[in-house]
């Protein structure tokens, strides 16, 4: 957070406000009187009292309020700076299977879907100056966030990715790849990249995971495909009424050789996760990638703060008023 001033000229008038009220000060300390009394010398070894300090600070009250004013004038903000930075790295997209089977619980203590989103995360944190972007795919895709350099909003959405409706289960990779590949195909980075997380095989969408491959070679974009899940069987949880939670082993069904066809077609790499463990390990290989040199712009948002300054001026202006016109009254 930082604190910048949308009009500083406007301070160049704080010398004249401390000048106004060291000219005031001065004035009553040399006995401006409007009135000459015959042996008022006489009351000068009489103690002060609130009364006579509250009309001592008179001048320095309205020096004060007059500085603070100047201050709002120049309508001080708090936020970023607006600024174009230019940073190394690229652009990607993960691509997430959010279909049921990702609920499977062979990475223990968490299923599949959590320590996906975790690991991305984790990435997501280690890469500060590349743009990342999220898509979720199950029988649907859905671009959660487009390529951003906003990581804690990107870090947010994906804290909330939960498992896909039960009318929308399945996986169709082939649509959740054409989305990542469509959010970046304008991007003006040289060097973009997909990172596909499934552990299943296509049997939903509209578009044929070899289609969205091809469009992702003919645009530029270099997938890397990540399959997730133990070899054999794995536990699935299953909510049985009064009975609780309940697990039912599954058999795997991830699609090894299609994932290595769309990786090779986009001269990429499959990687196979079994474990956390695993997974981490495949993100740390493809935070490995080649770095260029792109240019983005932070968002700026500024709150104004001239409240905080007009508003105990005009206190203070408005209770020397008061004084002034009543128990601390002048003689014309």
């Amino acid at each position: 957070m930082t604190l910048r001033f949308a009009a500083p000229w406007v301070l160049a008038l704080l010398p004249l406000a401390a000048a106004a009220g060291w000219t005031l000060a001065r004035r009553r300390s040399r006995w401006d009187a409007r009135l000459a009394l015959p042996r008022a010398a006489d009351l000068e070894g009489i103690g002060s009292t609130a009364w006579t300090r509250l009309e001592a600070a008179r001048p320095w009250a309205r020096g004060i309020a007059l500085s603070l004013v100047v201050v709002a004038l120049a309508r001080p903000q708090s936020g970023s700076r607006q600024e174009t930075v230019f940073t190394e790295g690229v652009d990607i997209v993960v691509a997430l299977d959010v279909s049921g089977s990702m609920r499977c619980e062979d990475f223990q203590p968490r299923n599949r879907l959590e320590v996906a989103r975790s690991t991305v995360g984790d990435f997501v944190e280690g890469r500060p100056t590349d743009r990342i972007g999220l898509v979720t795919f199950s029988a649907i895709a859905a671009t959660r966030c487009p390529p951003t350099v906003d990581h804690e909003m990107l870090r947010q959405l994906l804290e909330a990715v939960d498992f896909t409706a039960p009318e929308d289960d399945g996986t169709a990779i082939g649509l959740g790849l054409a989305t990542a590949v469509n959010r970046l195909r304008t991007s003006p980075a040289k060097s973009k990249v997909a990172v596909l997380v499934t552990d299943g095989r296509n049997n939903r969408g509209h578009v044929a995971p070899e289609d969205a491959a091809e469009a992702a070679r003919a645009v530029g974009v270099r997938v890397y495909t990540v399959g997730v899940g133990t070899e054999g069987e794995a536990p699935y949880p299953i909510e049985d009424g009064l009975l609780g939670k309940r697990y039912v082993m599954v058999r795997e069904d991830l699609d090894e050789d299609l994932l290595r066809r769309i990786a090779s077609v986009t001269d990429g790499r499959y990687f196979r996760a079994t474990d956390p463990e695993g997974l981490r390990r495949v993100f740390d290989t493809i935070d490995g990638l080649e770095k260029v040199r792109i240019e983005s712009r932070v968002r700026v948002l500024y709150t104004e703060l001239f409240p905080w300054a007009f508003l105990p001026a005009a206190i203070l202006l408005g209770c020397e008023a008061l004084l002034a016109g009543t128990r601390l009254r002048r003689i014309p």
